[in-house]
C-alpha cells in the first residue's frame, strides 16, 4: 500500500518541530560549552578578585597609620613629634604604595567587569533575529570567555582589517568563534599561536582562525563537520561544535571551510554575506 504524501499544513508542522529541535540542541551545546569553560572562567575572575582582597588588607593599615598621623594634629606636643610620627609610618613609601594598590585594584576590578561582561553578552542563547552588529567586538567577547582556555596553549594575534556592521544572529556567530579557538588550543600540544584574521571583500567578510598546531589527516578534513564525528579523546567534546558551527553559517548564507597540513597547522575560515537576503531576514 502507498504511503500518502504529506500535506504542505503536516510538511510545515515538521519543519517547525525540525528547527524546534535544532534551536534546542544548539542552546544544548552553548550551554555545555559554558559548563567546560566555566573552571577556567571563575580561575580568570578568581585573580584579580584575590589580588583585591590582598590590597584592602594593605589598604587597611595603611589607612590605620594615616590616621594615627592625621589624629596626632590635635594632640601632638610640636610639629617635630609630628615629622617622627610621619617618618615612623614611612610617608613617602606609603603614598607611592598607595597609588599603586589603588591602580592596581581599579585595573583587577575592571577585569572582572570584562569578563563578566563577556559572559553575558555571550549566553544570550534566546536571540533569534538577525541585526547589524559587530564582529570584532563580539570576537573580543569570545576571547574573553575563552582567555583561560588560550592563554596556556598559545598567543593569540590578532589581524584585523576594517570591516563594516555585518547583519547575523552575533550570539551565534560567537558559538562559531569559541568553537573555532577551542579545538585551536586543543590542536597545540605545547605552545603555540592563534591568529584572528578578518577582511571585507566585496560585499562578504571572511574570518579565519589559524593555529600552528598538530594538523588534521586528509581522511578526517572531510568528516569534520559531520554530527557527532570527533578526534578529540572522552570529556574533550561532544562532538556536534564543528557541525552545528556549520548549520549555524550555512543559516547566515555563508560558508564555512578547512585547510590542513599535519604537523604545521590548520586554517578554518569563515565567509558571510554583510547584508542578509530578504527572504532570510526575518528568520
Amino acid at each position: 500500500m502507498t504511503q500518502a504524501a504529506p500535506t504542505q499544513s503536516q510538511q510545515d508542522a515538521l519543519n517547525a518541530r525540525l528547527e524546534q529541535a535544532n534551536r534546542q540542541l544548539l542552546q544544548s551545546e552553548k550551554l555545555a560549552a559554558i559548563g567546560q569553560l566555566a573552571a577556567g572562567v571563575a580561575h580568570e575572575i578568581n585573580n584579580p578578585v584575590g589580588y583585591v582582597y590582598s590590597n584592602l588588607q594593605s589598604l587597611e593599615g595603611y589607612l590605620n597609620d594615616l590616621f594615627r598621623l592625621t589624629e596626632a594634629v590635635d594632640s601632638a606636643a610640636s610639629l617635630e613629634d609630628l615629622r617622627l610620627i610621619k617618618q615612623n609610618i614611612d610617608y613617602d613609601y606609603l603614598r607611592e604604595d598607595l597609588k599603586d594598590l589603588l591602580a592596581e585594584s581599579r585595573e583587577g576590578i575592571e577585569r572582572v567587569k570584562t569578563i563578566i561582561s563577556a559572559m553575558k553578552d555571550f549566553s544570550h542563547i534566546e536571540e533569534e533575529e538577525f541585526k547589524p552588529a559587530e564582529l570584532h567586538r563580539g570576537i573580543e567577547t569570545t576571547l574573553n570567555v575563552v582567555n583561560n582556555e588560550l592563554k596556556y596553549k598559545a598567543e593569540v594575534v590578532r589581524d584585523f582589517g576594517d570591516l563594516p556592521e555585518v547583519e547575523c544572529i552575533i550570539s551565534q556567530i560567537n558559538q562559531v568563534i569559541m568553537n573555532l579557538l577551542v579545538n585551536a588550543a586543543h590542536a597545540i600540544e605545547e605552545f603555540g599561536k592563534i591568529t584572528v584574521r578578518t577582511r571585507h571583500i566585496g560585499d562578504t567578510v571572511v574570518i579565519e582562525v589559524e593555529d600552528n598546531g598538530k594538523g588534521i589527516s586528509e581522511e578526517h578534513l572531510n568528516r569534520i563537520f559531520e554530527p557527532f564525528f570527533t578526534t578529540k579523546p572522552v570529556g574533550k567534546g561532544t562532538g556536534l561544535g564543528l557541525s552545528l558551527s556549520f548549520n549555524i553559517i550555512e543559516k547566515h548564507n555563508g560558508d564555512i571551510k578547512a585547510v590542513s597540513t599535519p604537523g604545521q597547522g590548520t586554517c578554518f575560515s569563515i565567509t558571510l554575506p554583510v547584508t542578509q537576503p530578504d527572504q532570510n531576514s526575518d528568520d
